[in-house]
């Protein structure tokens, strides 16, 4: 683990720490039960504000090494709502700019195929690049030709030498993850072809503020993006935000259109001028933050200490990796939750990092029907109430944290 005293955009010194949500374990590090015995490495987890670009960022970074190997367990294509969302996104892109089956469209971080599917599906010709392996195979089981590495400029300058330019690049929630943020644009710049354009999606740092949605912040998601802080990056690296749509996906996001030649849309303007007014470009609009994220944490375990005390069944939903943040910040464990349900076959059988709870196939909870079930990824609330349908039927009732506890 490495330690920045400077942005990770700028480089400034002018870092200004506004949360601390203490020592947390790697969210996406699930625990076999026969590795029970095994020390499980916890980082500081303390959130930043950049004076110079506005950037809001973590200081602490884990080797992505660390994060992303062989056993990382996220796999893109067990929520439908992201798959419904991934077909628009790429039918968008290609009615917009008239993509052609000449033309490569590349995704970084391609995870499983979830998205490059869709362009094959059209005959256009696609290339995946992501660094965990078993991604990776369900990709290529898909017939989609993956690289199985970490994108980088140098590999970048590899493809682009080899006549492999992109038309359209992919970057999905992956900016964010990169210790290298400036490398990895400039790797982007390299690659995108000169009248290609990169489409890019991350969370939208003003809505985890005013949504107070903490518990997206972990050792995966190294920056926290406002469209200033964007569009600085950018520049700096010979691209520019030409225009940015608002999407409600991930509890708030932006999906972002970079090109080689400055061409900014009234909406890029609008959010610069917006973010400006609002005062996201200065430290005190983050000062209140952390007394709002120490609410969140008492009421919530004030709520499920309550339910049990009364002797009801409490278990979760959603073994993702903002759901193990809540529950190691909140102190919720095995001694209020019998268990974690997940669709996703390779997290069944395992326990949720820090606090271990087990992790179960969906059906355990039509079977044990418990009185209430704690949404850990509220971020997909309406896909998976609605899959949850029949228990809610019989009286089943669902607690979503964010952006305050409340039962539905």
């Amino acid at each position: 683990m490495t330690e920045r005293t400077t942005c990770r955009i700028c480089e400034s010194t002018d870092l200004e720490v506004f949360l601390r949500l203490g020592d947390m374990p790697h969210s996406d590090g699930l625990i076999r039960p026969e590795d029970l015995d095994r020390p499980e490495p916890k980082y500081p987890l303390d959130v930043a504000f950049c004076g110079s670009c506005s950037l809001v960022q973590i200081l602490k970074t884990v080797p992505p090494e660390d994060l992303f190997g062989d056993d990382y367990p996220y796999y893109s294509s067990f929520s439908d709502a992201l798959l419904k969302h991934s077909r628009k996104n790429v039918e968008g892109v290609i009615a917009a700019r008239g993509v052609t089956n000449d033309q490569l469209v590349v995704e970084l971080a391609a995870n499983d195929g979830y998205l490059l599917q869709f362009y094959k599906e059209q005959g256009v010709p696609v290339l995946g690049i992501d660094p965990a392996a078993g991604p990776v195979k369900a990709a290529r089981e898909k017939g989609i030709e993956m690289i199985h590495d970490f994108f980088t400029k140098d590999l970048a300058e590899r493809l682009s030498s080899e006549g492999r330019q992109a038309h359209v690049i992919h970057g999905n929630n992956v900016l964010a993850h990169v210790a290298d943020t400036n490398g990895f644009v400039q790797g982007i710049a390299t690659l995108l072809h000169e009248d290609g354009v990169a489409v890019i999606e991350c969370p939208y740092v003003r809505d985890l503020i005013d949504h107070c949605e903490f518990d997206t912040i972990y050792h995966e998601h190294l920056c926290y993006f406002s469209v200033t802080a964007l569009d600085e990056l950018f520049r700096r690296n010979g691209l520019f935000l030409n225009d940015v749509a608002p999407l409600t996906i991930h509890g708030g996001s932006l999906r972002l259109f970079v090109e080689k030649r400055e061409n900014p849309s009234d909406a890029v303007k609008q959010y610069l001028a917006d973010e400006k007014e609002c005062g996201l470009t200065t430290l005190s609009y983050y000062n209140d933050f952390s007394g709002r994220v120490e609410g969140i944490k008492k009421q919530l375990s004030e709520m499920l200490r309550a339910f049990k005390a009364e002797g009801k069944t409490l278990v979760g939903y959603g073994a993702a990796a903002k759901g193990a943040i809540l529950l190691n910040y909140a102190g919720v464990g095995t001694d209020l939750l019998e268990f974690v349900a997940d669709r996703n076959v390779h997290k069944q059988g395992k326990l949720m990092p820090g606090v271990h709870v087990p992790i179960v196939d969906p059906e355990r909870i039509l079977e044990t029907q418990p009185d209430y079930v704690l949404l850990l990824p509220w971020n997909f609330k309406d896909e998976i109430l609605s899959q949850q349908s029949e228990y809610r039927s019989r009286g089943g009732k669902f607690v979503v944290p964010i952006p305050h506890p409340e039962v539905v």
